[in-house]
């Protein structure tokens, strides 16, 4: 086989594919959380309290991270046009996995964020950067694993 055209699942290209998937949905992302959260003065990044009766960047981030993994687990395996494995049992699998990791790594990251900082209020502007990076993170996480995971190797 000739050199001349590059495997689209080889690992550069699942890792360009990927930090361009997490820039796109950092930016779209940042811009709905713009939109939802003008008029706000300060939000607070999280409180001391499990349910809370107020909007929080953590509580935020963690309904967008879980549908983010969830969604594009879905999405990069129905868009990859290189041979791929069968969405069930494969890609199911990581939708799940995916949307548990992303739910328990944010939890997790707020109660030890509330434990050690305590309450703070942010600025609109930094909690868009906060969940749009979250979203991004999470984009490009997801997008990279589902890719590596699903692609059939060629040997």
């Amino acid at each position: 086989m000739s050199a001349t055209r590059a495997d689209p699942a080889a690992p550069p290209q699942i890792v360009k594919a990927a930090v361009i998937s997490g820039v796109v949905n950092a930016v779209i992302n940042g811009a709905i959380q713009f939109f939802m959260l003008r008029g706000h003065d300060s939000i607070p990044m999280s409180v001391d309290a499990i349910s809370a009766g107020t909007h929080t960047v953590l509580g935020s981030a963690v309904p967008l991270a879980v549908s983010l993994a969830m969604i594009l687990t879905a999405v990069a395996h129905w868009t990859l046009k290189a041979p791929k494995k069968s969405f069930v049992p494969t890609a199911l699998w990581l939708l799940v996995k995916h949307g548990i990791f992303a739910f328990g790594a944010l939890v997790a990251g707020a109660v030890v964020w509330q434990r050690v900082v305590g309450t703070v209020e942010v600025s609109v502007a930094t909690a868009v950067v906060v969940l749009g990076a979250v979203a991004g993170l999470v984009a490009t996480l997801v997008n990279y694993q589902t890719l590596s995971a699903v692609v059939e190797d060629a040997r």
